[in-house]
């Protein structure tokens, strides 16, 4: 089955903000109910994976158009953002990781 027909099926038959894993690690696709003003749609829901193989985030960022992805892009290549973050580590501590878990259904991209 091609990827826009899996998408396509998961918008029709999954439950609200059911998430489906994909082949990408870190990032999964969530099913967004309806509101008052606007039908059910899908997000792409980005939580990077750390060493112990489990989400950095308790919610990742959830990205629905070409604009939003563009607009994150430049803001994690921008040079002061390398800055903040480098200044940052030096004032936070450092934090602990927990156990591994897997899941098995995958959506291939």
């Amino acid at each position: 089955m091609e990827l826009t027909d899996t998408l396509r099926e998961f918008m029709e038959e999954g439950g609200d903000w059911e998430r489906k894993a994909t082949s990408l690690t870190g990032v999964s696709i969530i099913r967004l109910p309806a509101t008052k003003n606007r039908p059910a749609s899908l997000a792409i829901d980005v939580n990077p994976i750390n060493e112990s193989g489990l989400p950095m985030k308790k919610k990742g960022v959830m990205i629905m158009n070409a604009a939003e992805l563009a607009a994150f892009r430049a803001l994690f290549t921008s040079d002061k953002m390398d800055g903040l973050i480098k200044a940052l580590e030096t004032v936070l501590p450092e934090r602990k990781s927990a156990a591994k878990t897997k899941k098995s259904d995958v959506l291939q991209i």
